[in-house]
């Protein structure tokens, strides 16, 4: 049996400069990409001929990333040790026509992206951040790391009814963001955007653009054993994947019978149909244009395929002390317990008894205590990419993660042990 790299506390406190550095899916795959070139990979285009040479390799499509290493002597029908992951967060998005207001209020138009806790967007200082798409062709970067935005909420003083019969947010109405004072002015946001970027505004020609809290993340608790920050779900894992891999890597090449391979997919939180979501095409081209590079035919990737496993790595709910009814009797996953396997017979997570035992086994090689989540009958299941990474390329998927508190919020909570525990998982993992 191979070994495995290992990670400490330093590994959380990098989670914390890669959630800051990652307020947007485009600027997570971009954090991603560095921390793979520095580990020796090299990224590779999709309208490029590829080799099948050995050494690390990645695709940038969008918000989505995908990566592997090639070791010498890999077979065209060696098979993968997959990663998965998601780069985006429940958050507010910017429209087509963002510029509004009312009353001497200039306001932000924004759709609400995926399941948000609405609450937790109220009276927090916002940034915009995301990717602009200029009339060249080419996109850029943009991320203003400063309160710029505020979604105020009522006073309850006019509101007497929210702390007893609950706040009842309007998605259209209540959840638009202001941002200063004036009168509206149409493609004022834009022009704004150009000047931060440093480009000419009538060169925009498209955007995708959401706020990001500033406040940075933080350590928590008596004894700081805990992690307060944005976007856990789901960077926590996409951080952990990527320097499991960047980690991986730089093993020798004997020590690694499979060929271990990251892959963090956009538009999880909204169904994964897209280009650069696990319902998409991206993964399946990427290993089978691998396969081919290296002489390989159907043949090969065939058995490839049949001999692979993917970890699908989400964040799970932690046992919550407030509300320990709305979870399962007998699993309550606890922050720092370790990563948690993920099981519903429904197949809303993907794993089964073998699968089971394909983490049991990595976690045992780790040296990393481990948890097992189940959610209560009477409760709706939450789903991942598992099964549809599983159905669509007929790989053998299990569903883990790591437990937290407040998921979906605009800021949520996890143990601080736990992020470089599941790192170390993956990394046993992808060794074999």
């Amino acid at each position: 049996m191979s070994s495995s790299p290992r990670f400490d506390r330093g590994h959380t406190d990098d989670l914390m400069a890669f959630l800051m550095a990652s307020p947007s899916p485009y600027h997570a795959v971009a954090s991603a990409a560095a921390r793979l070139e520095k580990a020796g990979f090299r990224q590779v285009e999709e309208t490029a001929a590829w080799d099948g040479t050995t050494g690390g390799r990645y695709v940038l499509r969008g918000g989505a990333i995908v990566a592997w290493y090639v070791p010498e002597g890999a077979g065209a029908h060696t098979p993968f040790r997959i990663v998965g992951a998601h780069t985006d967060s429940p958050n507010l998005r910017v429209k087509p026509l963002p510029d509004s207001g009312a009353y001497g209020w200039r306001q932000i138009a924004v759709e609400i992206y995926g399941g948000t806790l609405l609450n937790t967007w109220l009276d927090r200082d916002l940034g915009l951040a995301g990717r602009i798409s200029l009339r060249d062709g080419s996109d850029r970067l943009v991320s203003i790391d400063r309160p710029l935005l505020r979604v105020p909420q009522l006073a309850v003083h006019l509101d007497r009814s929210s702390n007893t019969d609950g706040l009842k947010l309007d998605r259209q109405k209540h959840m638009q963001p202001i941002w200063g004072l004036g009168d509206v002015e149409e493609g004022d946001l834009i022009r704004f955007v150009a000047e931060e970027a440093g480009v000419d505004a009538e060169d925009i020609t498209g955007w995708d653009l959401m706020p990001h809290p500033v406040e940075p993340p933080s350590y928590l608790g008596r004894d700081r054993e805990l992690v307060a920050g944005p976007r856990m779900d789901n960077l926590l894992s996409v951080h952990a994947a990527t320097a499991a891999l960047a980690a991986v890597a730089g093993q020798p090449d004997a020590e690694l019978p499979y060929i271990p391979v990251m892959a963090a997919f956009d538009h999880e939180e909204n169904g994964s149909q897209s280009d650069t979501g696990a319902d998409g095409p991206l993964l399946g081209s990427v290993l089978e244009r691998s396969v081919f590079a290296r002489g390989g035919g159907y043949e090969d990737r065939a058995r490839a395929f049949a001999g692979t496993v993917c970890l699908s790595s989400d964040t799970g709910h932690a046992i919550h002390p407030n509300y320990a009814e709305r979870h399962d009797p007998t699993h309550h996953p606890v922050v720092n317990g370790g990563p948690i396997l993920k099981v519903n017979v429904n197949m809303r997570y993907s794993t089964d008894g073998a699968g089971r035992s394909v983490f049991a086994a990595a976690c045992e090689k780790a040296g990393v205590p481990w948890q097992t989540f189940v959610s209560n009958n009477a409760m709706p299941c939450g789903t991942t990419i598992g099964p549809i990474t599983a159905a669509r390329h007929g790989i053998k998927t299990v569903d883990i993660g790591v437990a937290i508190l407040s998921m979906h919020s605009a800021r949520e909570l996890c143990g601080a042990d736990d992020p470089y525990l599941l790192a170390n998982a993956l990394a046993a993992f992808l060794t074999g």
